[in-house]
């Protein structure tokens, strides 16, 4: 792994423990020596991950879209930007700059990310690891969902293993290193049980 892409909310409207959990985020991935790719933001968990990476003397690339490159958004201390015409060009772009995917916490549009990654990776489009960073059990009842969605037939159990998830970035990151994809992720294609 060389680039970790990550996936949070812009809100400033959250407790604070989310805000330093993504700082957190930000200086561990720099402390490992690996390049931080993500949304550009200023606001929230975006900008806090960027500082805790910035801080700790890491790489950030931010990816944005034109309708979100304002001084108000945008982050401007970053390493690199890119702004792209619009959200569908700045995922795919992400996508391309990173070998693993972390979701911190966040509403739709990190959900919609997170998920499309999976996807991704549920039809062979990539191999590469995803997880989540489950700050204060914030996506416990996203995974108790992901086992319901599993138990009733929605996903296979190879599914289910493509998403790792752990409670500090230390050991988040620990996990996506190890991360080998699940066997049989094709089972869907061909309906062998």
């Amino acid at each position: 792994m060389k680039a970790i892409c990550v996936y949070c909310g812009c809100s400033d409207q959250v407790q604070p423990v989310y805000l330093e959990s993504a700082r957190q985020m930000g200086a561990v991935v720099a402390e490992r020596g690996l390049a931080l790719v993500y949304g550009a933001g200023s606001t929230g968990l975006m900008g806090a991950l960027a500082d805790g990476a910035l801080e700790a003397g890491g790489e950030v690339t931010g990816v944005i879209p034109a309708i979100f490159n304002t001084p108000v958004l945008a982050h401007t201390r970053l390493t690199r930007l890119e702004v792209l015409d619009n959200m569908h060009e700045r995922k795919r772009r992400m996508i391309e700059l990173s070998d693993a995917f972390v979701a911190l916490p966040g509403g739709f549009g990190t959900l919609e990310e997170l998920f499309e990654v999976l996807t991704w990776a549920q039809i062979g489009l990539h191999q590469k690891p995803v997880g989540l960073l489950n700050t204060r059990g914030y996506f416990d009842p996203l995974l108790k969902l992901l086992d319901h969605i599993e138990s009733e037939g929605f996903i296979y159990s190879e599914h289910r293993g493509l998403l790792t998830h752990a409670e500090t970035p230390a050991a988040l990151l620990d996990a996506l290193q190890d991360h080998r994809p699940p066997a049989g992720l094709e089972r869907w294609l061909t309906r062998e049980t």
